[in-house]
């Protein structure tokens, strides 16, 4: 209890380590199966990767085989309270090597539904509220551990995607293409501007862009696809990144339904997948490299 409320304490030290986060606030865009596979990706590569699921849906809990609901296992909502000296009367003994799950080359901090009511329960503290995950992951100098931290975020743009921005170096935005997504990644965008004019944080760098589950039959999508880019351009003066877009392919439903990775098959067919998600490792590990130089 000294230590921890000790105001002359050290600082816990910052780290390399890069968190970057796969949001969209419309679901269906298959965010979870590209932030699960380029965790692998990363992880292929000799890279250190934390995952952390902030998604109270777990889907990405899910496909690394854990579900503290059924268990009732503690979760990274318990872990996000404990890092908040306002909730002590809220405080349960964890720490997070406690909630730590390994699975493969790849450590994950589950979620549970528990975390949809985490608006809620911090909604009295004086603190910063859109800091609590930032704060949790400099406590506990998580960057100096891992090369990567990936977080997979839900579908909405309430406290808890603010809590990923405001904690994230790095953003990925995976979209299908139309319509309703071009309206979704307007609406991000506003999100991104607010945070930034609230002078909390440092708002991430987005990355990278991806059309994902893209029918390449239909015309429809093609139409809807040059018009996204048009749109990212136009945002970013030119300088948007949009990957070649993921197939809507059988072998992506067949990995995420096995909960298998696309580097735990080796048959040909996977290769393509394979390489699309290297390429996707390769942005993240250009990028972190460019962002150490530069400091």
């Amino acid at each position: 209890m000294g230590i921890f409320f000790n105001k002359q304490r050290e600082k816990s030290p910052v780290g390399k380590g890069k968190v970057i986060s796969f949001l969209n606030q419309k679901g269906g865009v298959g965010k979870t199966t590209m932030a699960f596979n380029t965790a692998h990706a990363l992880a292929q590569g000799g890279a250190k990767v934390l995952c952390i699921d902030m998604d109270p849906q777990s889907n990405l809990s899910y496909l690394f085989n854990i579900d503290v609901n059924e268990t009732g296992a503690t979760s990274i909502f318990q872990l996000l309270i404990n890092s908040v000296r306002e909730l002590k009367p809220l405080h349960r003994a964890a720490i997070w090597t406690d909630v730590l799950c390994r699975e493969g080359d790849i450590d994950i901090l589950p979620a549970g539904q528990e975390l949809s009511g985490l608006e809620l329960t911090v909604a009295g503290i004086n603190g910063a509220r859109q800091l609590i995950l930032k704060k949790f992951i400099e406590l506990n100098s998580l960057k100096t551990v891992y090369d990567y931290i990936i977080i997979d975020g839900p579908p909405t743009l309430g406290l808890i995607v603010v809590n990923i921005l405001c904690a994230s170096d790095g953003a990925i935005v995976p979209f299908r293409p139309d319509d309703f997504s071009r309206k979704g990644l307007n609406h991000f965008y506003e999100v991104l501007e607010d945070i930034s004019d609230m002078g909390v944080s440092q708002i991430p760098e987005v990355l990278a862009h991806i059309p994902n589950l893209v029918d390449s039959r239909r015309k429809q999508e093609s139409d809807d696809l040059l018009k996204i880019k048009n749109s990212l351009d136009e945002h970013f003066g030119g300088q948007a990144v949009v990957t070649a877009p993921f197939l809507n392919k059988a072998q992506l439903v067949k990995s995420q339904s096995q909960k298998k990775s696309v580097y735990d098959y080796a048959s040909k067919e996977f290769l393509p997948l394979q390489g699309q998600f290297n390429d996707m490792a390769q942005i993240i590990k250009d990028w972190s490299k460019e962002s150490h130089s530069e400091h």
